[in-house]
């Protein structure tokens, strides 16, 4: 990881975020909570739901959420738009979910998340433990598991990034 003169940008290669992966779930193994399924919020936990999954041995669910967009500006945090039910492949949702996704920026993607999960499919839940890569000091949400706390806010620029503004014909 490397952060610029001003920690106002930090970029993260593959090579970091992959390991970063695999601090994390070495961290979820060491408390000793056994978890029965996993949620990734998509697409910033994506990857990082598919390596828990295979790492743990337990079924992946997808919920896709949007929620930068707001005026156009890449890093401004807009409303926030779920699907409208869960992608999984087990006919109910484990009763012990570990929900992840990349990073707690603001929080309100992950609170939010928690409330459409107890909503929808509370009824089946006993437990849900957050983790994330990533968590910023200035986060109103503070997830259970965290592999980096970050005292201020840096934009951080994941090794995919470079896809978002990629076209097809610029492979």
């Amino acid at each position: 990881m490397i952060l610029d003169d001003n920690d106002l940008h930090m970029y993260v290669s593959w090579d970091t975020y992959h390991n970063k992966i695999e601090e994390l779930a070495q961290e979820i193994h060491d408390t000793g909570w056994n978890f029965n399924q996993i949620v990734c919020i998509a697409k910033g936990g994506l990857r990082i739901g598919d390596t828990m999954a295979r790492i743990f041995d337990v079924p992946l669910a997808i919920l896709s959420a949007e929620s930068y967009g707001g005026t156009g500006v890449k890093d401004e945090q807009g409303g926030i738009t779920f699907s409208r039910d869960l992608a999984k492949t087990t006919p109910n949702l484990g009763s012990r979910v570990l929900l992840v996704d990349d990073l707690a920026d603001s929080g309100v993607t992950l609170e939010k998340t928690l409330e459409w999960l107890e909503h929808y499919y509370g009824f089946y839940m006993e437990e849900v433990r957050t983790a994330v890569i990533w968590s910023k000091a200035v986060s109103k949400f503070k997830p259970y598991y965290a592999v980096d706390y970050l005292k201020g806010s840096p934009w951080i620029h994941q090794p995919f990034e470079k896809y978002e503004k990629m076209l097809v014909e610029e492979l």
